[in-house]
């Protein structure tokens, strides 16, 4: 008899939309015919928390010792029933069930106003000019979430965050011990209400098998905190451990007292270790044949089993997320930052898919290139992909897919378009990619038209040498280019930078920040995010440090979690007197202010003038100006839509030529007309024929017997090209 499963995401991840893991497990499982349920606890927990029933006992929590809190918070407590009061219409608010209270929002006359409010006097009140009166009220009924939040971490639990619990005990725990002196401490305020929404949510639910995941730090504390609670109350069951968090962390781990709290702990990707636990447990499998599991042992040590023979479920048989039993309408639209692609992260409820297992490049010096996730490379044909998608569609009704690849290839993003296009389907889209040249204003221009509105990708840093060093791969002008081509394609991008890189100097993060000034002045970028290089054990530069002139001083291993580690750089700068002023700076561009200031205007300390031209992103960008240079077997594309022309008898005639964005007349001879009337519609998507370059060419010159190279050198040719002709690499 096949085990009922139950797989739970513990508190906290995010807001707007489920985590992929369980999802994914799920659509594995239920293909195998097994009942699955599953659980989002941190969606529950905040809604339970910041409903007006919970904010109630919140309030009274602090009530008795008042007179300890910061001015700040004393306000709040003093204001506690119009927090009450308009709570739960808040929430539906933000669940896009009540939008009518977006004016009573936005009027700022509704909402109490704590301190997270002060922001908008540092914003201006431009930053509304921007916003539609929806938008303007979610980014306000934000901040009134994020002051409760402030309250609740400052008075109640300081390891609360919205999207993490207890981050900070298991950020580099190697060892178990301070985990462990949490998990056996008097229930917190916190940890009752997250054992109260799981024992509401179980209801009397009897699961054989749970499966906790655990994507980040994060989740790890409530995780085992739920493992607690389940143990006892299903002693039979089988509580099973997973997700990236453990698959990065946990890839040594030798301490035996996690095994209190769980049964197995599984690395890397779920479906075959998970199928193997499930044999054991319906007695026709053996303990001897589990996949990349950690297991207690007869005599009380920990032992890794990994003698499965079968291989791991390729891309196209773990198929796509099922969100079946999470209740998507309950999920929160919120909104950070006025930024319009930094909104993307929370703003929305997006079906997160993958297109490929890994990465295609996986040569990042800084990356964990050595682990499954990114190692192993494996992707799905277009077809199955865009069949995938509107499955999704049809099952959750949402037309937006997040695919979270570590980078999307551009031959499969192309091949996606394509199939997009051709089927006809209306989505919108977003995704990771690198910064590379195979990103072209042609494919970009496609991308487009088939729904892609958003990419993020690393620039990391601005630095030939450093670039060099990291093996990203790329330049400065590849940056340039392929984020100018999204860019031009009404795609928005957003960067990830990095500072503090083994032997980057002043000169060089100085020199980065004059880069991220003009890419986001020259609107080539939307939004970006600086985080300091943190060296991981996984990475190439934490298997041979020496090569990257650094020294690692430690953790020492306890027996539990092993990734980030500490080092020296003696060659590099004092990295960290830069990490305020990088991120101010990177805030008011976000907001289009703030470019004509010197860079050392952001610095406390004294820092060196740029070494960079204030024109540099202007002179690199000067062959991406020049005509796209066209290889024979490229196929031609055109993204218009029909002509009319008004009477071909004439000598010349007026040709119209249309798209979904305006029209464009021209006058033109009419031979010239009638062979792109009949050409054309042979071009589009649709059409069943593939021409290439090399055949356009050959039917211009047998219909007009003339060189084609001189027709495409035209002022005519170019402005067609502008409007809607492009030109594909073929795989």
């Amino acid at each position: 008899m096949k085990a009922e499963i139950l797989l739970i995401t513990p508190p906290l991840t995010q807001l707007n939309t489920p985590y992929p893991g369980t999802a994914y497990l799920s659509y594995f499982l239920r293909a195998q015919a097994y009942e699955v349920n599953q659980l989002d606890l941190g969606l529950d927990l905040i809604l339970s928390m910041f409903s007006s029933d919970g904010l109630k006992d919140i309030f009274d929590f602090c009530s008795d010792e008042s007179e300890k809190l910061d001015l700040a918070s004393q306000k709040i407590l003093a204001l506690r029933h119009d927090y009450q009061n308009c709570a739960d219409a808040v929430l539906r608010f933000l669940q896009n069930k009540d939008l009518t209270l977006a004016q009573s929002i936005f009027s700022r006359h509704y909402l109490p106003e704590g301190p997270r409010f002060k922001i908008l006097d540092e914003m201006g009140a431009e930053v509304f000019g921007k916003m539609a009166v929806q938008d303007s009220a979610r980014f306000l009924a934000t901040l009134f979430l994020e002051d409760l939040g402030d309250f609740v971490r400052k008075n109640i639990d300081p390891g609360f965050g919205f999207s993490r619990y207890q981050e900070k005990i298991s950020l580099s725990a190697s060892s178990f011990d301070h985990i462990e002196q949490g998990l056996q401490l008097e229930e917190s305020f916190l940890d009752q209400k997250i054992l109260e929404v799981l024992a509401q949510k179980l209801g009397d639910q009897n699961p054989q098998v749970i499966g906790l995941s655990i994507p980040f730090p994060g989740n790890l504390y409530g995780g085992l905190k739920c493992a607690q609670y389940l143990r006892e109350r299903f002693p039979e069951s089988a509580i099973v451990l997973g997700g990236g968090y453990v698959n990065t962390e946990l890839r040594d781990l030798e301490d035996p007292r996690i095994f209190d709290y769980v049964d197995f702990i599984c690395l890397d990707d779920g479906e075959l270790p998970l199928s193997q636990i499930l044999k054991v447990i319906e007695g026709t499998g053996d303990l001897h044949d589990l996949a990349r599991t950690f297991v207690l042992n007869a005599e009380g040590e920990v032992e890794y089993i990994n003698n499965c023979k079968d291989k791991d479920f390729s891309h196209l048989e773990t198929g796509m997320p099922d969100y079946t039993g999470l209740n998507l309408d309950d999920y929160l639209s919120i909104i950070e930052l006025a930024n319009p692609m930094h909104r993307l992260w929370n703003d929305g409820r997006w079906n997160k898919m993958t297109l490929a297992h890994g990465c295609y490049w996986k040569r990042c010096s800084f990356c964990d290139v050595t682990l499954d996730y990114i190692a192993r490379y494996d992707e799905a044909p277009a077809k199955i992909l865009v069949d995938r998608m509107l499955k999704l569609l049809d099952d959750t009704g949402i037309s937006g897919f997040h695919f979270v690849d570590e980078a999307a290839p551009p031959s499969l993003l192309q091949d996606l378009a394509e199939e997009i296009l051709s089927r006809g389907v209306k989505v919108s889209w977003w995704t990771n990619v690198r910064f590379e040249r195979a990103f072209t204003k042609d494919l970009c221009r496609l991308l487009a038209e088939a729904g892609c509105i958003a990419v993020s990708g690393g620039l990391e840093v601005a630095s030939e040498r450093l670039l060099r060093k990291m093996k990203k791969g790329t330049g400065i002008t590849q940056v340039c280019q392929s984020t100018k081509a999204f860019s031009d394609a009404g795609i928005m991008v957003h960067a990830y930078l990095m500072y503090g890189f083994p032997t980057e100097t002043e000169q060089e993060t100085i020199d980065s920040l004059e880069i991220v000034r003009q890419l986001f002045q020259e609107k080539m970028i939307y939004s970006g995010f600086w985080h300091r290089f943190a060296l991981t054990v996984h990475s190439p530069i934490g298997k041979n440090p020496e090569e990257y002139d650094v020294q690692i001083t430690g953790p020492e291993f306890a027996g539990f979690a092993k990734n980030e580690l500490s080092h020296l750089d003696p060659l590099g700068c004092e990295h960290g007197k830069f990490s305020e002023g990088l991120k101010k700076a990177l805030f008011n561009y976000m907001h289009d202010v703030g470019f004509e200031e010197d860079l050392d205007f952001w610095f406390e300390a004294q820092v060196p003038q740029t070494s960079h031209a204030p024109d540099l992103i202007r002179q690199r960008l000067m062959e991406f100006y020049k005509p796209v240079k066209v290889f024979a077997k490229d196929r031609v594309l055109w993204l218009g839509g029909e002509l009319l022309i008004d009477d071909l008898k004439q000598e010349h005639c007026q040709v119209t030529f249309l798209s979904k964005r305006g029209d464009l007349s021209l006058k033109l001879p009419s031979p010239l007309a009638e062979w792109l009337y009949h050409l054309l519609p042979q071009l589009r998507i649709e059409s069943d024929e593939l021409v290439t370059y090399s055949e356009l060419a050959a039917h211009y010159q047998e219909y007009f017997d003339s060189d084609f190279v001189l027709m495409r050198e035209s002022d005519f040719w170019q402005k067609l090209e502008d409007f809607g002709l492009i030109y594909l690499r073929r795989r």
